[in-house]
């Protein structure tokens, strides 16, 4: 079997939307965001460390990566408020594939009913549905993600924090074999994004870690 990434995108996915004129909308949004789940408030910030497995070691060595992600602003589209998350990567000077190109990218997110969602609709994360979820259809097979019970201290630079998280795997066609490929994601309330990992299809072991290192939250 090909080498195929679980994970839909390892880098931050780029969208093309108009740009409405929404800076007196901007306090009145954070006024709303002060208390969220996903701390979607214009000012926000996170920085992640990379970190790739080493097949030697059997341990995860630091890239020199980093992925600095900021709400920038705001953007309403058919009627709904979205925040704009910019991403400015660093340090991959030698263009590893499996992690984002230096420069800068954005994505729109926002909160519906506890499910935080691009505007295309899309369901990047969801602290409240357990239900298994359709990520991907490929020939070679399908792609799924679900939210797990339970609530874990998770341990990364930037501290411990009470998370829940999703699992994200495949099952090929037509035999809907689980494949060994299973990559995490961890989020915690009033902080978003803490840990997730990108891993093959075929291997269970992730190739790549992406930690927080720092955040500020307002």
């Amino acid at each position: 079997m090909k080498r195929i990434l679980l994970s839909i995108c390892t880098a931050v996915l780029f969208f093309s939307c108009s740009n409405d004129d929404n800076s007196s909308g901007i306090n009145d949004v954070n006024a709303q965001a002060e208390a969220n789940f996903y701390a979607l408030k214009v000012g926000n910030s996170w920085n992640y460390k990379n970190y790739t497995y080493n097949n030697n070691t059997q341990e995860y060595d630091y890239s020199g990566v980093i992925d600095s992600v900021k709400i920038t602003g705001i953007q309403i589209i058919n009627d709904n408020t979205y925040f704009e998350f910019t991403t400015r990567t660093s340090g991959n000077d030698n263009g590893n594939l499996l992690l984002n190109a230096n420069g800068v990218s954005t994505e729109l997110l926002r909160d519906s009913l506890g499910n935080l969602v691009w505007e295309t609709g899309k369901i990047k994360f969801t602290h409240s549905d357990f239900s298994e979820r359709t990520l991907n259809e490929q020939s070679w097979g399908t792609t799924f993600e679900t939210l797990q019970t339970g609530i874990n201290n998770f341990e990364v630079e930037a501290g411990t924090f009470p998370c829940i998280n999703s699992e994200r795997y495949a099952k090929s066609n037509p035999d809907e074999t689980l494949l060994p490929g299973l990559d995490k994601i961890y989020y915690t309330d009033g902080v978003g994004l803490v840990y997730e990992t990108l891993s093959f299809v075929s291997s269970n072991i992730p190739v790549v870690e992406r930690r927080l290192d720092t955040y500020s939250i307002e």
